[in-house]
């Protein structure tokens, strides 16, 4: 069976985030034309999410069919596949269990994917929802929690120039990624409450663009990110920042060409070391504890042994599978 479009939802003890999203969902707006469905894909829940889900099943909308997956290899990248797997949408508009979707987000993508014929994906404005308000020392580096504010028109991502977005209220046409995304993606990010080297996204989304189609920026697509109290600390955002550090020479060979990565490595690594220098000597200079100062140190860091660290996984695979 076809769909017009499928709303995807990873999630991992979701039981107390995901009645609002599926609230919001409920009561969506401008889809009577529309043929769509919902997937929750529990990613080996140790709560009571499946429970949540056969509460919401039993009340839902009999011409929206709400469908749940077990997928038990933990990791969003393995939640996102099994999703892409088992959606019978054209488009797919992916949903975080902490992603609150404006009324018309349904309506917004459709649209949008129908006025824009090479967008392969685009992603939504995201605004942020602080448990408590975020000190302003951190906005510098507030857009790392998937905070997407880049005006009111919708524009291409460049991915060298202005990056790409997040996996959080993207949205990409389902045959785009089975032709172009691999099956298993080598970017885990964050697992359960483990992190992994970051940036699956971004992998996901290089292919795609790589393969010629257009990444675009809708802001019509709102979304409301609820960010918990724990995601403002300094031990969370140095660990993440540390994560985001390590996925980064990934990231950056599957952007050149072969031949040029063998150069690029000793260019970036010359580089990176350098910005730590130069980091470290005014480091000294901040204030003991500040915030910022101290996730850059971690996210360059990472950087510079992520083609070390990156390797030794590789080689771990490897033995692994022989």
């Amino acid at each position: 069976m076809s769909f017009d479009f499928t709303v995807a939802i990873p999630t991992y003890n979701g039981e107390s985030r995901l009645p609002k999203v599926l609230e919001r969902l409920q009561n969506q707006t401008g889809v009577t034309h529309l043929k769509w469905e919902i997937i929750v894909v529990d990613n080996n829940s140790t709560d009571n999410t499946a429970k949540v889900v056969r509460e919401y099943q039993a009340i839902w909308h009999k011409d929206v069919s709400f469908q749940y997956f077990f997928e038990a290899e933990q990791g969003f990248p393995f939640a996102r596949q099994r999703a892409i797997k088992e959606a019978n949408g054209e488009l797919i508009g992916f949903l975080d269990d902490d992603n609150l979707p404006a009324l018309n987000w349904v309506q917004a993508a459709y649209t949008f994917a129908k006025e824009h014929p090479r967008a392969g994906a685009f992603g939504s404005r995201i605004h942020g929802t602080y448990e408590t308000n975020p000190p302003e020392e951190l906005k510098p580096i507030i857009f790392y929690l998937a905070i997407v504010d880049r005006g009111s028109q919708p524009l291409i991502y460049e991915p060298r120039k202005k990056g790409l977005p997040p996996g959080a209220g993207l949205v990409v046409r389902r045959n785009v990624w089975k032709q172009h995304v691999p099956s298993r993606l080598f970017l885990v990010g964050r697992a359960g409450t483990s992190f992994m080297p970051a940036g699956e996204d971004t992998e996901a989304l290089l292919y795609i663009h790589k393969a010629g189609w257009e990444i675009w920026y809708n802001p019509a697509m709102e979304i409301e990110h609820v960010i918990p109290s724990w995601r403002l600390e300094k031990t969370y955002l140095m660990t993440l920042m540390r994560s985001i550090g390590l996925g980064r020479f990934h990231l950056r060979m599957l952007s050149l060409h072969r031949w040029q990565r063998p150069f690029a490595f000793f260019i970036y690594l010359i580089s990176d070391l350098h910005k730590l220098i130069i980091h470290f000597t005014n480091f000294r200079k901040f204030a003991q504890g500040e915030i910022v100062a101290a996730c850059e140190m971690e996210r360059l860091i990472g950087t510079l042994i992520s083609p070390f660290y990156l390797s030794k996984i590789k080689l771990i695979n490897f033995m692994n599978r022989h």
